[in-house]
């Protein structure tokens, strides 16, 4: 391992794709100035807690007008190549147990450059996805008052049917960042604790919600069953994917954890499992009590569809209570994983220093978590929700192809890296993730592209003027790895 002599260097290939070691043996576990608290339950409950709630809430909204009936493929679309990449996930987070998640684990195998086009989409889908979950969240809450006869709190730009006079910014969401930060800020710990119980209450919610809405079952509801064919369910699908965005959280916890190499893994496969089958029997129960013409446009639907079935407030009144609990803990754990992908590139030179340090009292990263939430908070409170849902897609898509291409370089450079899980039929599993992701990339809007590639750009020409100078690998020892400098492999 040579020391580079020449702080930024010029753009040559080994400064751009210069890697970041791996730590190993002892390293694993150092001391990283955050708190190792979280264990394999609070772990899951993160990648549950910020998946469930997203997706089933409100995104049927979005996507039984382009899919119908058929929308119940879309899940399982969606899910099946959000499995395949989670396997991918587990894998790699067993191997480079550090925190930034897909941002490290391509700084690892693919590059510096690499790494700051994937922290690009990662900032992308987390600070989007929390938006439009305190978005989906301010539904309702307003809903929530209705039932309750109080009034509304002043809602969005569009209007809504609790609110014929909508204010200028949506408060409730605005409220709703403001409460996750102070929550953050007190620590990982005390924030895993609370989401755990809201995961354990969305859950028994959404299970009253079948319950009641397989009573209403109407084949008339399902038929046709495809609205618009192939396409409309593709279309669906990438709607739907932002839905998955937390199993990708999970492994933004890699320092914070308890034996992360066994830890994370098994959180990961957990939480898989739990949001598939939740997704699944709620979307059919959905498009069965309900035509598929009425979902359009419709806020806070779940709640009203238990209203309509049952005729009485009160099943809506509870699914709503539970969906303000449930929506909570979504963005909860997405303004958490986007904080520490914060840290990761502040401690790494990609970012100033101001975004790695860390409180000396709670342990957590003050500074970024602040950040994050003005930031979100202008987006959530100013934005629609469905300008936000295909920006989270397409971000997601894009971490979980290169976590999946990670595992096949990774697994070639260094075959004797201990791995204590590995990704059952390599190569073909990582192969399918990354071919399930580019079909469900190739249904989204095309602006959606647009605007993404425009972000992209925008980081990677900030790396170029500024972060490839200011690199930790160009000057300092790697904080987790112990190693010097360039390092091109």
């Amino acid at each position: 391992m040579v020391q580079n002599s020449q702080p930024g260097g010029s753009l040559s290939r080994a400064t751009l794709f210069r890697r970041k070691p791996i730590p190993r043996g002892d390293l694993v576990e150092a001391d990283t100035g955050l708190k190792r608290s979280i264990t394999t339950v609070q772990l899951a409950s993160f990648g549950i807690g910020s998946t469930i709630g997203t997706g089933i809430f409100f995104v049927m909204s979005e996507a039984v007008p382009e899919a119908g009936p058929a929308v119940v493929v879309s899940f399982i679309i969606a899910g099946v190549a959000a499995g395949l990449a989670v396997i991918c996930y587990a894998e790699m987070a067993s191997a480079v147990p550090v925190s930034g998640s897909t941002y490290s684990y391509a700084y690892s195998t693919l590059g510096e450059v690499v790494a700051m086009a994937v922290a690009a989409c990662l900032l992308l889908e987390y600070g989007v996805a929390t938006a439009a979950a305190s978005v989906g969240w301010s539904q309702y809450v307003n809903a929530l008052l209705d039932y309750i006869h109080l009034p509304t709190i002043p809602h969005i730009l569009t209007a809504t049917p609790w609110d014929d006079d909508p204010g200028i910014v949506n408060l409730p969401a605005v409220i709703l960042v403001a409460m996750c930060a102070v929550l953050l800020i007190r620590g990982a710990s005390e924030s895993a604790k609370v989401n755990a119980i809201m995961v354990a209450t969305k859950i028994a919610v959404l299970i009253m919600f079948c319950a009641i809405a397989f009573t209403a079952f109407n084949d008339d509801n399902i038929t046709p069953f495809f609205l618009d064919g192939a396409h409309g369910v593709t279309l669906a699908a990438g709607t739907i994917f932002f839905s998955f965005i937390g199993l990708d959280a999970v492994s933004t916890a890699g320092e914070e954890v308890k034996d992360p190499q066994r830890t994370m893994p098994r959180a990961l496969m957990i939480a898989l499992v739990t949001v598939i089958v939740v997704y699944v029997l709620v979307a059919i129960a959905a498009v069965g009590a309900q035509q598929s013409d009425k979902f359009k446009g419709q806020e806070a639907g779940l709640a009203q569809i238990l209203q309509d079935v049952t005729g009485s407030t009160w099943p809506a009144l509870v699914l709503s209570a539970g969906a303000v609990i449930s929506i909570f803990s979504v963005t909860l754990v997405t303004m958490y994983g986007q904080t520490r992908i914060l840290f990761a590139m502040g401690r790494d030179g990609m970012l100033p220093k101001f975004f790695m340090k860390v409180n000396t009292r709670t342990l957590t990263p003050v500074n970024n978590t602040i950040v994050v939430a003005v930031v979100v908070g202008l987006l959530a409170g100013f934005l629609p929700l469905n300008y936000l849902i295909d920006m989270v897609s397409i971000g997601t898509l894009v971490a979980f192809t290169v976590v999946s291409l990670g595992v096949i370089i990774l697994r070639k450079r260094e075959p004797d890296l201990k791995r204590p899980f590995k990704v059952p039929l390599f190569p073909l599993t990582p192969i399918l993730a990354i071919a399930a992701c580019i079909y469900i990339m190739a249904g989204l809007h095309w602006y959606t592209y647009i605007f993404f590639l425009v972000w992209v750009l925008v980081i990677v020409g900030f790396y170029l003027v500024w972060g490839r100078k200011h690199s930790a690998l160009n000057f300092t020892t790697d904080p987790l790895s112990g190693e010097f400098g360039h390092h091109t492999g």
